[in-house]
């Protein structure tokens, strides 16, 4: 069984949460391109979405699905989003689409956070596998990539990638987090950096894996 087919098993899996008349709230990435298509199914059942990102939005109103603005609502039932790498303790490294800030700000609307994945991110020490992304104000760029530098990283510029805030990504490699609140928190102090990819202060409640025998949650 591929990857593809592992992401699609978790995100069918990712359904029974989801409830009539609810505003369901999304995130992205490539394993939530496969839940929003699932949750076109249930289109006449929700009222609509709430969306990380203006990529998302546009596959959610392809399905016919709803989307609302995070300030139309004052809270979520659920938020359904990937991870780049997750440990353990449900905590997160994500960013590797560059939509992080605003899937930190759909998350904190939520009352149940279900990470979405394949076996292959599940790690035991975050930055194993997967550098941490951070986004920057543009003007900060290299005063905040001296700073990660002080800080054991090694920072490199995604070129060509603007988020949706207009901001700049830089990712951080050599990272082996081991305290991921503590690096969260050190992080989002750093004067420029509008938020890291580190997801460990809200970390996820409900993990949905796919693998070759199926969904499993935890």
């Amino acid at each position: 069984m591929n990857q593809l087919e592992m992401k699609k098993i978790a995100a069918q899996a990712a359904l029974q949460f989801v409830k009539p008349d609810m505003i369901v709230g999304v995130g992205s990435g490539s394993t939530v391109n496969c839940f929003i298509e699932a949750l076109g199914t249930l289109k006449d059942q929700i009222k609509g979405a709430v969306a990380a990102s203006k990529n998302s939005e546009e596959l959610l109103r392809q399905q016919g699905i709803e989307v609302f603005s995070t300030n139309d609502v004052s809270s979520l039932d659920i938020y359904v989003d990937g991870a780049d790498e997750i440990n353990p303790q449900k905590m997160m490294i994500k960013g590797g689409g560059a939509a992080l800030t605003r899937e930190k700000i759909v998350a904190a609307l939520a009352k149940n956070f279900i990470c979405i994945v394949d076996s292959s991110k599940q790690v035991d020490v975050l930055g194993s596998t997967f550098p941490l992304p951070i986004e920057v104000i543009p003007m900060a760029r290299s005063q905040v990539a001296r700073k990660l530098v002080t800080l054991g990283g090694a920072p490199e510029y995604r070129e060509g990638v603007v988020t949706d805030n207009g901001n700049i990504i830089l990712d951080v490699h050599n990272f082996a987090i081991m305290n991921p609140v503590e690096m969260e928190k050190e992080l989002n102090n750093i004067a420029g950096v509008v938020t890291n990819g580190v997801f460990a202060l809200r970390p996820a409640n409900t993990v949905i894996v796919g693998t070759p025998d199926g969904a499993k949650i935890i």
